[in-house]
């Protein structure tokens, strides 16, 4: 060390300088450079891309008819908006089941039956006015999905994680009528249409598979786990992965019609898609652990804008174009917040602090915007226009509510409650009504 410095010594001073201000120089282009590199990149505005503004739904009064919740999202195009009419709070509860274990997913509604599944892969068929149970069945070990239901043979359509498998249950009895092993794990709440069950698997799959016999249809491979569930609309399925893409796939025989890239983090990494998407407006809405929700255009998978959030998004959104706000999309962050923001352009409406970690997908009943809170295990609704809260509840975890049109059906850590607006005449509450296990 001595020699080098005694060599850098008797270089003359102007040489010296020459040399410090050329090594300056390096350091500071190296520092521009990983300052590129590792930064994280900006949101994207693309007004080129079309905008469809549907009309404003009519809502459907309670009383008028029991409205089916068939599958995780409501709907195939996993919007989560039910425009009811005269189901808003303050409610009182009318009965309470306890499910044994954590209900990381909601549950869905047919006719007076709601069928759920417990993270042990316990799934039961409860009576929705009184919480009884009409059966229960076993069908793996580990589970995080919601089951799927189709009209057209009665039967459910479940996934799992271990085993790796999708099984079809009669809806009556709960009786298997089918298994279909898979090459890896599932947690991707299936979509059902046209004779053919569509999810996920975290072997990097996404599957068709035939409704009657469970046999597969076809199989396409992508570039990361698929957690998500795919949503379904005019004969596409979107779904995003672990890679950071989204996929739009023929539903007949499942090419890839377009992929698309999230923008990433920083340090160069890219996001992953563990929300399920909801589609509307000529546009696939999605949340992503890149900490951003994304609006890429419905036919041609073009990033039509990104916006930024306090922290991951894994939850999924709710669109909705109800009256009192302009299109919107309805989300919630893992750093607690709670957003609406604007479906054309992506800027914020309006966002409140709930206070814990928001994992799970929020929903829209009425003029509310549902969300829990996986931290504090409540449940608090905001008024969609105005972000103030008018809804709070000490139970929750991770997706919140649906509804049949009459009863609000809320899901807490391991337990549903069914909810029913409070009248100016009802007396003091009455006590909850504990249904029995299966």
């Amino acid at each position: 060390m001595s020699r080098v410095l005694d060599i850098w010594r008797s270089w003359p001073v102007a040489q010296r300088a020459a040399v410090g201000a050329l090594a300056g120089a390096i350091l500071v282009g190296c520092a521009i450079g990983a300052y590129f590199i590792f930064k994280r990149p900006g949101d994207v505005a693309n007004e080129d891309v079309g905008f469809k503004a549907a009309e404003v739904t009519k809502k459907v009064a309670r009383g008028d008819e029991r409205i089916d919740w068939p599958l995780y999202g409501l709907n195939r195009a996993r919007t989560r908006y039910l425009p009811a009419k005269g189901l808003g709070p303050p409610f009182r509860t009318l009965w309470h089941f306890d499910a044994g274990e954590l209900l990381e997913f909601s549950p869905i509604v047919i006719d007076s039956t709601i069928y759920v599944m417990n993270n042990d892969a316990e799934v039961f068929a409860l009576n929705s006015s009184t919480g009884n149970v009409k059966w229960k069945r076993e069908i793996g070990r580990l589970s995080a999905s919601s089951p799927a239901y189709s009209h057209a043979n009665d039967r459910l359509y479940l996934t799992t994680l271990e085993p790796g498998q999708a099984v079809a249950l009669d809806a009556k009895t709960g009786k298997v009528e089918w298994r279909r092993q898979l090459p890896g794990r599932s947690e991707s709440s299936p979509v059902v249409a046209a004779g053919r069950v569509y999810f996920g698997s975290e072997s990097g799959d996404v599957f068709a598979l035939d409704e009657d016999n469970g046999k597969v249809a076809w199989q396409t491979s992508v570039e990361g786990n698929v957690k998500a569930g795919p949503a379904l609309h005019d004969g596409t399925l979107y779904v995003g992965d672990y890679a950071g893409k989204m996929y739009a796939m023929r539903t007949d025989n499942g090419e890839i019609r377009w992929d698309s890239s999230d923008i990433g983090a920083s340090f160069g990494r890219s996001g992953r898609f563990y929300s399920t998407p909801a589609v509307s407006f000529g546009r696939v809405y999605a949340g992503n652990a890149d900490g951003r929700v994304y609006s890429f255009d419905e036919g041609t998978g073009d990033v039509a804008w990104s916006q930024s959030l306090s922290g991951f998004v894994y939850a999924a959104p709710a669109v909705a174009d109800a009256k009192g706000v302009p299109p919107a999309v309805f989300i919630g962050s893992n750093a607690g917040t709670a957003y609406a923001l604007n479906a054309r352009s992506g800027n914020e409406i309006w966002s409140t602090e709930v206070g814990g970690e928001i994992s799970g997908a929020g929903s829209v009943v009425g003029d509310v915007f549902y969300l829990s809170d996986v931290d504090l295990e409540k449940t608090v609704g905001f008024d969609i226009g105005s972000g103030n809260a008018v809804f709070n509840e000490d139970r929750g975890a991770y997706n919140p509510v649906i509804s049949d049109g009459e009863l609000i059906f809320l899901t807490g850590y391991a337990s549903i409650a069914a909810l029913e607006p409070k009248r100016k005449k009802d007396g003091p509450k009455k006590k909850q009504k504990k249904s029995k296990k299966g």
